[in-house]
């Protein structure tokens, strides 16, 4: 299967006093149509940042974004407003992502205003059918999102997303400022639009137990770059990365009888600002020797499960 979005050596850089903030460095990704790619990592790895440089709502430093198999790293505006229409996003936070001055039928038909394609019979159409698709009564149709739930809201948030019919959806930590019981209503909801709809995701979040649930593949991440990537079943079943098990460990347990063994990183952080040439988890990592200091290679260490990790067989006893 052709993938419908991949990134080569993806990288996007941020000049500051110190020197460059390597927010996405060199990032390779390929997801298939109809599927969804999990990203997780610590807060500030570069997540939502990657999703926003593939959707040019930050232009990238270097490398190459795919979209069905054409290059589209540098578009025109013409060429990105086109774009707008097959790669959408949801937002993180609910409430400051709508504009408060608009209502909730004014939110979900903007798209379809600012695209000038759509006459008013088939703007309010679409209105009926947006609220119907994301789960909304019709009396919502004139509130204000202050006016409701955070659940809502991002219903709200989603059906804006839907407006265009893209095919490709940033999903940037769509539950995370949710209840654990409207998490999963809206979870399942992405999941049935995606059945019905065939759409790909994007799904980042730092929550492992969340992306198991939703993604079809996981590609972890560490102060920008991909330490690994594999098929959530394979991710689960046989963690490689030092870093990968960590987060694995601090998964809560749903049982009091069994105890959690939790591997506590200590060290500091490494700068992400001008950031030596080895592996970045360095500094944390208790298996780390002088070979961690170098460049390290991404490695397909099993069938579709790549590792950037010198000393992932030696962890793992394979020698």
């Amino acid at each position: 299967m052709a993938p419908l979005l991949e990134t080569k050596n993806l990288k996007k850089y941020f000049k500051t006093r110190s020197g460059m903030l390597h927010a996405v460095d060199g990032i390779d990704l390929a997801i298939n149509k109809g599927e969804t790619l999990g990203v997780v990592g610590e807060s500030g790895c570069g997540k939502s940042t990657l999703g926003r440089v593939i959707l040019h709502l930050l232009e990238s430093t270097e490398g190459t974004i795919l979209y069905d198999g054409q290059d589209v790293t540098h578009v025109s505006p013409r060429q990105l407003a086109q774009l707008r229409e097959h790669m959408q996003i949801i937002f993180q936070d609910p409430f400051s992502s709508l504009n408060p001055r608009m209502t909730v039928s004014e939110i979900l038909v903007e798209p379809l205003v600012i695209s000038g394609k759509f006459t008013k019979d088939q703007i309010e159409k679409k209105r009926k059918e947006l609220l119907d698709t994301v789960g909304l009564p019709k009396r919502y149709a004139n509130s204000y999102p202050h006016e409701l739930d955070g659940g809502r809201r991002q219903r709200i948030g989603i059906g804006r997303a839907l407006a265009l019919e893209p095919d490709f959806i940033v999903c940037d930590e769509p539950v995370s400022a949710l209840d654990v019981s409207i998490q999963a209503q809206i979870l399942n909801l992405l999941q049935d639009l995606q059945e019905e709809r065939g759409l790909t995701f994007m799904f980042i979040t730092h929550d492992l137990s969340v992306v198991k649930h939703i993604s079809h593949d996981i590609m972890v991440m560490y102060l920008g770059q991909m330490v690994e990537q594999a098929a959530s079943d394979e991710l689960f079943a046989h963690t490689w990365h030092p870093y990968t098990k960590a987060l694995l460990s601090a998964i809560p347990v749903p049982n009091a009888h069994r105890r959690m063994q939790r591997i506590l990183l200590k060290g500091e952080i490494t700068s992400p600002v001008n950031p030596a040439p080895g592996c970045r988890f360095y500094s944390r990592c208790p298996y780390a020797c002088d070979a961690c200091k170098q460049p390290q290679k991404i490695e397909e260490i099993a069938p579709g499960h790549f590792i950037s990790c010198c000393m992932a067989k030696k962890i793992n006893n394979l020698e």
